[in-house]
């Protein structure tokens, strides 16, 4: 009897213990900060300075820690280690975007490949496209005698200046010239000659730029999206929208008059982008919505992180002489007595390169990168993380990380020149790019307008603060929004060089 009873006890809580078992171990989630009912963490969160708060919540939680934002589960990677996991040993199930409403609604739905929601057949074959007819490296030198004249051109200007000793707003300038270049290879022309027109495409660039950074409470919290309405959100959405789906159809329109006038060698995106639309080159029957969804990938990424990281490059330079007067030594000893650097003759320029390195370590132009989303549950470092997992790899932590980098908040280029670390995906101490499947495709467009501008700005002239300041008055502010620009304008005088 004694044996039967123990058997039937045994029977009953066998099944337990291994129920408790499973259940202790699917639950067995990262640490992190304690959140309210139904808000979670949302209202602890500083979302105008998310890295930094996140780098020290790391400190106190790990290099892996989770959130709970409202009914949405997140986790945030702060170290190399574990954005390796996340990105290259688990990049399949990490692949998708968290679907947010205000990003969705101004790319056509995601009909793009940035802020695609689910990564699949759609997803593959987009950016298949993107990568093959417009970012492919015969395209980005197809490209090199645009960046070239705008480049000249800009150095001109900068000339005049240079002759009266006035001050150069660095800032405001080398945006302007970014966005120059990236309309003619987008679109074929750029507005900086029409004033009005200027002023109405980066009014739309940056009320755009600054909705896709905005928190959306609906997106955490379906059933408080009256707070959003409340708040005018939808509304604004929906006019930049509209604005900037009548200026691109504007420009479809224009590409496809068979009367139009241009260069019969001009070969632009949207004209690339309209041939595989018309001649069915693609195995998706591509839309309208799907052209203009990669334009706005164009303009927003390619504009944004480039004139950014310029102006990040020179604020570095400018607060560190022995870097400036070292890199300006080496392109003018190299490039002679030219007066100007053409692209082949940048790939000669170690000390540079290591200069632009050193620059994105520092100032990545997206701390965060652009966040994923779990496809499946999956288990990072021991822990489990459940499908639909929003994940932030705080690129700007692992980048300052002390256990990577000696001496991690000092702009020494050096590092970089004995050392095969780079920016390609590949080693995760250094992913301003991002990497694995999402890693930013116009990678090799972006950094090679980075690099002539920056060499020719560098080889062209000497660099001094207006009169009055000193090095300690060049901040490092930042201004909030997905894309980390200075907060204050850099505002320089530029020197001819003496011979």
């Amino acid at each position: 009897m004694l044996s039967l009873l123990f058997l039937f006890v045994l029977c009953l809580i066998l099944p337990l213990f291994v129920f408790f078992q499973k259940h202790s171990t699917i639950t067995h989630n990262p640490p992190g900060p304690k959140g309210l009912p139904i808000i979670g963490n949302l209202h602890q969160l500083d979302i105008l300075n998310l890295y930094l708060q996140f780098s020290q919540f790391s400190k106190i939680y790990g290099p892996l820690f989770s959130l709970q934002l409202g009914f949405r589960k997140a986790i945030v990677v702060s170290s190399a280690e574990i954005a390796k996991e996340v990105l290259k040993n688990n990049d399949h199930v990490f692949s998708n975007r968290p679907k947010l409403y205000g990003q969705q609604k101004l790319t056509y739905n995601g009909s793009e490949i940035v802020f695609c929601h689910q990564y699949g057949d759609f997803w593959r074959e987009m950016r298949k496209i993107c990568v093959v007819h417009i970012f492919s490296s015969k395209r980005v030198s197809y490209y090199s005698s645009i960046r070239k004249f705008e480049v000249k051109k800009t150095i001109e200007k900068i000339s005049r200046h240079a002759t009266s000793s006035s001050v150069t707003n660095l800032s405001e300038l080398l945006i302007s010239l970014s966005s120059t270049i990236i309309c003619r290879i987008v679109f074929g022309k750029s507005y900086e000659n029409d004033e009005n027109e200027k002023s109405r495409f980066h009014e739309m660039l940056h009320e755009f730029q600054a909705l896709l950074a905005e928190v959306f409470v609906s997106d955490f919290i379906p059933f408080m999206g009256w707070i959003d309405k409340l708040k005018g959100l939808h509304g604004r959405v929906d006019r930049n929208f509209k604005e900037f789906d009548e200026f691109l159809q504007e420009i479809i329109d224009e590409h496809l008059d068979p009367n139009r006038e241009h260069d019969a060698d001009e070969d632009v995106m949207v004209d690339v982008l309209l041939q595989l639309k018309n001649q069915h080159l693609s195995s998706i029957d591509l839309t309208f919505d799907h052209i203009k969804g990669v334009l706005v990938d164009m303009l927003v990424a390619a504009i944004d992180t480039t004139s950014a990281t310029l102006v990040w490059a020179m604020t570095a330079l400018i607060r560190n002489p022995r870097v400036m007067k070292k890199v300006q030594e080496e392109i003018r000893n190299l490039g002679g007595k030219k007066d100007f650097l053409d692209e082949n003759e940048i790939q000669n320029f170690p000390y540079m390169k290591a200069v632009i390195k050193e620059s994105l370590r520092l100032y990545l132009p997206a701390p965060l990168l652009v966040p994923r989303e779990s496809r499946e549950q999956c288990t990072i470092s021991g822990y489990n993380i459940p499908a639909n997992t929003i994940v932030y790899v705080n690129a700007w932590a692992i980048q300052r990380d002390p256990n990577i980098w000696k001496n991690p908040e000092e702009f020494y280029p050096e590092r970089f020149l004995e050392s095969s670390i780079n920016f390609l995906g590949q080693d995760f101490e250094l992913i301003p790019f991002g990497a694995g499947r999402r890693i930013c495709p116009g990678m090799s467009l972006g950094v090679a307008s980075l690099e002539i501008i920056l060499a020719n700005l560098l080889f062209s002239f000497d660099w001094e603060l207006p009169n009055g300041l000193v090095i300690e008055d060049i901040d490092d502010e930042m201004l909030p929004g997905i894309t980390q620009h200075k907060k204050n304008p850099l505002c320089l005088v530029a020197k001819i060089p003496s011979v």
